[in-house]
Formats: structure tokens, sequence, C-alpha cells
């Protein structure tokens, strides 16, 4: 599996300090689409990240760290020119009532750069699916018109395309995404759209698996998944989904992970793609071997500070059993 998006610098506070408190910051990576691929790499997937990041100190970390969580960097372009940046963003944790707080410094970094040029036609060739989201998309330029291409290019050699919405309010409008993702929507094989997304976003009604159904049948998509998420506290969610399959008009869901002890929720929606795909993939397309694998990767990745999921096949397995069983 191959994804298409930023790779980002995370810088955060110490502990629960605030982003105008203190003097330190904690140095991690993430990124959607590389969030995606390192689950699925933890998992037993062979994964790679597509992107274009500065051939500098700080680019040589990122290689390093992605390379380091079993991520293959062979289509990961360097950009040599004196301006190149890796995009920023700085997160503050929260605790009740003061919730999390995201400051974004992307703007111009290496990732706007990217051309279809970068990267040789074999990586076309190779790939069993291609996952990329509107986080890619809604960058806009050159980088929204390359991967509208990429995604074409990689149906057209026959890999799966996954799709997440995973809409940012302050990259683009909800019109602009709306009327963007329609587009491409034909050739996704596998959808990935959170419940108030197509409400607000696409103007869906009725309950989530009309919903889910609905994006399927005026689309012809294959598969559709939504997480569902029930925020108690900042420390404390309720995590579960449904996914809708077309072959078979079926629907399946499993009762929720309750009461998680959230440490960080930043990434474990991409930690439910990486569980969700990893399922389909090592099944033939059985979907419920995705809901049981999304649902516990992005239970486990909320215990899991930094944006990177770091949960191994023998541990997910262990955590869907105990999830599973009954009784004392």
């Amino acid at each position: 599996m191959l994804a298409l998006g930023e790779v980002l610098l995370r810088l955060s506070p110490e502990g629960n300090e605030r982003l105008t408190q203190g003097t330190r910051f904690e140095k991690q990576l993430g990124g959607a689409e590389l969030n995606v691929a390192v689950g699925a790499a933890n998992l037993g997937l062979t994964t790679g990240i597509i992107s274009k990041i500065p051939s500098h100190a700080i680019g040589n970390y990122a290689k390093r760290e992605i390379r380091r969580n079993g991520v293959d960097t062979d289509y990961l372009a360097g950009d040599d020119s004196a301006d190149s940046r890796l995009g920023i963003y700085y997160y503050e944790y929260g605790a009740d009532p003061r919730k999390p707080q995201v400051v974004y410094d992307r703007k111009y970094s290496s990732v706007n750069k990217l051309s279809l040029e970068d990267f040789p036609e074999e990586m076309y060739e190779n790939t069993r699916c291609f996952h990329t989201s509107g986080i890619t998309l809604g960058l806009g330029g050159p980088v929204r018109e390359n991967a509208i291409e990429m995604m074409k290019k990689f149906k057209e050699k026959g890999a799966l395309i996954s799709f997440d919405v995973n809409f940012r309010g302050n990259l683009w409008t909800g019109d602009e995404a709306r009327d963007c993702i329609t587009k491409i929507l034909p050739i996704v094989d596998i959808f990935f759209c959170s419940e108030s997304t197509a409400n607000l976003t696409f103007g869906k009604t009725g309950d989530i698996k009309e919903i889910l159904k609905s994006f399927s049948d005026e689309y012809d998509i294959a598969v559709v998944a939504a997480t569902q998420r029930i925020v108690h506290s900042p420390k404390s969610h309720t995590f579960g989904s449904v996914i809708y399959e077309k072959k078979t008009d079926s629907y399946y869901e499993e009762k929720p992970y309750e009461k998680i002890e959230v440490v960080d929720r930043i990434g474990s929606g991409d930690a439910y793609i990486s569980g969700a795909l990893y399922g389909l993939l090592s099944s033939g397309g059985d979907c419920s071997k995705a809901i049981a694998f999304g649902n516990a990767t992005a239970a486990v990745k909320n215990t899991i500070p930094g944006d990177l999921p770091s949960s191994n096949l023998e541990e997910i397995q262990t955590i869907i059993k105990a999830h599973n069983q009954s009784g004392p």
C-alpha cells in the first residue's frame, strides 16, 4: 500500500503545559497519510509514503523516523531548493474543560512542489492499494492536481483507491471540498467519511446507515465506512464504527470500545483506516475483519502519545479477542 500526503513535524509542550507557557517542545513526526502507512506497516502490510521533504537535517530526521517505523521511503522525493521546509504543527493537550489546541505552520512547505515527474512509472505497477485524503487535496494548487492524476494512474493499473475525506476547515471551504471530492469519488473503492462531514459538507441526511449506502449507490463505491466517537471528556472517549459493503448490501458493526483512557487522540482516525485497510487487504475483502481491526487499532492509538500508531499484529489480535469475550 502506498499513501500520498504531507509529512509534518509536530511540536508539543511537555505534559499539560500550554503553548503560551514553557520553553521546551517534544519533537515528533506525523501527517494523516503517513499515520495510515505506519499503522498498516505495524500490522504486517508492506507500505510506502509518497511525498516531498527538504534535503536538509530536518528532512533527514523525518526520513529516518519513517524508516524506523517500517515504512518504505523509495518514493519520498527530496527538495534541494534554498527555501525548502518541512511543515510544522503545534499541538497543546487538553484537560477537561479545556480543549486541545492546534496551530499550523505549513504554508510553502516542500510538499507543495511535488510533481508527477518526481516519481518513476514503476510506482504505479507494483501497488495493490493507494490511499490519500482530503487534507492532501485541500492543500490546493499543484498538490491537488498531481494527487488526482495519481489516483487515476493507480486506478488504471488496477490498484484499489482508498480515500478519507478528513475535512479541515483551515485548508478549504465545505463547498470547495464537496465540488472537488465528488468529482473523484467515482474512481474510489474504499471511502471513509464521518457522519458530521457527510451532513455538513455533502448535505447528506438520514441515519448513518442511510448515508453510507447513499454514497455507495450514487458513486458505485465498494466499501464505505464511518467512525463514531463519543467524547465524554478530553481524557475519556467511546469509539466505534459502521461499514457498508455494496456487493452484499450489508452493514457491519460491533460493540464500541467504551470509556477509552485517552492519552492522545491525534491520529486515532488514521489508525482506524490503517486497521480497516489491513483487515480488507489481508483477508481478500472481509469487512468483518476490517471493522474489528479498525476499531481496535483506533482505540489503542488513543492511549499512545504522538501521531503515529505503534501496535503490532499480536497486540491488536489480543485486544480484539478480549473485546469480544463475554462473562466474568
